[in-house]
Formats: C-alpha cells, structure tokens, sequence
C-alpha cells in the first residue's frame, strides 16, 4: 500500500506555490509506502530509531520470521533475549514490551487514535516510552495517512526546504509559514521535499552555511 493522494491535493499545492510547483512536475507522483497497521507501526518505528533504513529492514524481518504476526500477544510471549538476539538493543526491547502490554491490558487503546484530531493523537502516541513528537508525526502520516502533517523536527524536510526556496536557515517562525501555505496537504509536500531532500532533482543544492 501507498500512500493516496493525486489531483485534487497536487492542484491546490500547485496552485498556491511556483517553486514546490517546479519539484512537482520535475519528479511526478511519489509512491511512499504505508503501513496501515497502527500496532506493527509503532513498533518499526521503535526499531527504526537512531539505525539506517537498511538496518530498519533487516530487523524488521528477523522480527517477522521469528513471531509471524506481530502484535501486542506475540512480542508478550516472546523472551526479551530472543527480541534483543534479532539485533534490538536492551532499552527498544523495553519499549516494544511496554507498548505491547499497555495494549494488551487496554490501558492504551489503539481504536481510539483513529478517532483523534492530529493533536491529540501525537499527545498520545508520544507519551508511549520511546515515541517522541517525530515518530509520533511519521505515524500520522506512513499508518494513519493523515494529509495535513509536516514535522519542524524532520531534518530533511528543513533541508529540503531549504533547497527549494534557497534558504540558509529554517527557524520556527519560517517554517510556520510554509505549513500554512501547504495546509491542508501538508502531508503530500513533505513527501516532495523529502525527494528533493535526497537528491530527487539534479544540481539543487543545500544552502545551509558551511559552519552552520
């Protein structure tokens, strides 16, 4: 699965900026993939913290291969050595377990996530032990496909930004206007930025200072 969107979201980002205009019509649709299983996507965030993609993928897999499914009752049977022995170090191990059992026993209730304004729901999901505003923002948007998210806190994005409108810093007060102009689609002009942010387009540079 992907995550959806198409013309009404690209005409209105068009519409309202020249320069994300250019990127959108250089690169074309973007498929990024989603996971829309709220439980396994905090968990692959969880794994995913401070490793590559890469590393991300591999331990994913060894999770999969070892427990099947993965959901709060497979990673409560499963012996924390047996977690960690798939590369997860002692404190994600804790985190997965914790989210797992808070789950189990109801005390966190995923259903109702779904039902939360975006605020709320990057409260909630931040006050798991090891879901920071970040994680929580990158749940909203690759599980839950929420449109209108774009994190301050996502350096790409910054870079990104600052490769499109040639800027040499974002601060907050910047950054507030661009999710203002973008919004409500906010979501499908991080996905660009994200792209320009990894080299999507030919000779943009990063105009960030050298000792910056």
């Amino acid at each position: 699965m992907y995550f959806e969107y198409g013309k009404k979201e690209i005409s209105y980002l068009l519409n309202k900026d020249k320069k994300l205009a250019e990127v959108i019509e250089q690169i074309g649709m973007i498929q990024r993939e989603i996971d829309a299983d709220l439980f396994s996507s905090v968990v692959h965030h969880i794994i995913g913290q401070q490793i590559s993609t890469k590393a991300q993928a591999t331990i994913w897999k060894r999770m999969q291969d070892a427990l099947g499914e993965i959901n709060a009752e497979t990673i409560i049977s499963a012996d924390p050595a047996e977690l960690q022995s798939l590369g997860l170090s002692f404190r994600k191990v804790e985190y997965i377990t914790d989210f797992a059992r808070k789950v189990h026993d109801g005390t966190f209730n995923l259903d109702e996530i779904w039902q939360m304004s975006d605020e709320d729901a990057i409260k909630a999901l931040s006050s798991l032990k090891g879901i920071g505003v970040w994680t929580a923002e990158m749940i909203l948007l690759f599980c839950m496909q929420r449109p209108d998210i774009f994190s301050y806190d996502d350096l790409a994005i910054q870079r990104g930004l600052r490769m499109v409108y040639h800027h040499r810093r974002i601060d907050r007060k910047l950054f507030e206007k661009y999710r203002r102009r973008f919004s409500p689609y906010c979501s499908v002009a991080s996905l660009y930025l994200w792209a320009v942010s990894g080299g999507a387009i030919v000779g943009m540079k990063d105009y960030k200072p050298k000792n910056g």
